[in-house]
């Protein structure tokens, strides 16, 4: 009888241990048409802080990742394209695709990556959506999928990257996520952006700022007194910001006499040659400032600036009276200001 206890006893430790959950992801996929190449899996957070290299040959690749909870990260391919792709222990995750179109992929293996693929088949079926239909499509599936890791990615892509966010949609969609969701580092980082955001947003009162111009004067708002200001965020090394420089140089040009109107560039250099190089170049006869402090200079962190080119525009008693405004859309409002001022 002791025996068959023993017996026993040891089958159930057995089966313990063959029942013992793996700290690690498996993952295989083909990409048609991607030949040879090499592939990166990256996460942003500390969730997972690594990089992993993919070996790609004929298309095809698989690896073995050590991941013990699920996390979020980006597929990256050689062209730059990224593709979310998320990963749990024990997962066995599959990806097909083609190289003529790697932002739509069609991954399984975890119900996050699922629904991603479902959501893109769906969007294929659109064909060529507007921008209100895509950010329809999105903010439905955040509706309804409280607690998809997905939700994040989409609210990313559709509403946060915009040139002007709705963050009161943006909170407003953070609030339907599950307790799990907004402890993401990422959800926590955009709720201290959204409460910056929010003490520099369009009817506020400016922080009060002082920068170096090229001779070393400080430059501030007071200089600008009884003019609307329009203030520009910029960098010498970013290819948009000096495309936005020249639609500035035309707007100055045919603002010159306008004593109701300035410009203000603050620069996100850190190399004041090139800064000045840069002004000489692209021509930029209005004001300009850097502290060649780059993205910790403290008056991008008074504005909340997230992306270059970033312009706001002041009005003369110093209230933010517009955001990140297209040179249309500058345009038009110089004329509301000229009918105004008559």
């Amino acid at each position: 009888m002791k025996n068959i206890y023993l017996i026993y006893f040891l089958l159930i430790i057995l089966s313990a241990c063959g029942s013992k959950p793996t700290n690690s992801a498996s993952l295989t996929g083909e990409i048609d048409g991607l030949g040879n190449d090499t592939l990166y899996i990256y996460g942003t957070d500390k969730m997972y802080n690594r990089m992993d290299t993919l070996i790609v040959k004929e298309g095809k690749f698989s690896a073995t990742l050590t991941v013990d909870t699920l996390v979020s990260t980006w597929l990256q391919f050689s062209d730059g394209t990224e593709y979310p792709l998320y990963l749990n222990k024990g997962d066995k995750i599959k990806i097909k695709g083609s190289k003529a179109n790697l932002s739509s992929l069609e991954i399984t293996g975890n119900t996050p990556n699922e629904e991603l693929t479902t959501f893109q088949n769906d969007l294929k079926g659109l064909g060529k959506p507007s921008e209100k239909m895509l950010e329809q499509k999105a903010e439905a599936f955040i509706e309804s999928h409280h607690s998809s890791l997905v939700s994040i990615y989409l609210l990313e892509k559709y509403f946060v990257q915009k040139p002007q966010p709705d963050f009161v949609l943006i909170k407003k969609l953070i609030d339907r996520m599950t307790g799990e969701l907004k402890d993401r580092p990422y959800i926590d980082e955009l709720i201290d952006r959204i409460q910056e955001e929010e003490k520099v947003a369009v009817g506020k009162i400016a922080p009060y700022f002082h920068l170096p111009n090229a001779k070393g004067k400080n430059i501030n708002r007071t200089d600008f007194k009884d003019k609307y200001l329009l203030v520009h965020f910029w960098a010498s090394w970013d290819q948009p910001s000096r495309d936005a420089n020249a639609d500035l140089r035309r707007i100055y040009k045919k603002e010159l006499k306008n004593k109701d109107f300035a410009i203000l560039g603050i620069s996100l250099d850190i190399d004041k040659e090139a800064w000045k190089d840069a002004i000489k170049k692209d021509t930029l006869d209005w004001e300009q400032t850097c502290d060649f402090s780059g993205w910790n200079t403290e008056t991008i962190k008074q504005f909340a600036i997230q992306t270059l080119p970033s312009n706001i525009l002041l009005s003369p008693s110093g209230k933010i009276d517009g955001k990140n405004l297209s040179k249309e859309a500058i345009e038009k409002k110089l004329k509301e200001i000229s009918q105004k001022e008559k």
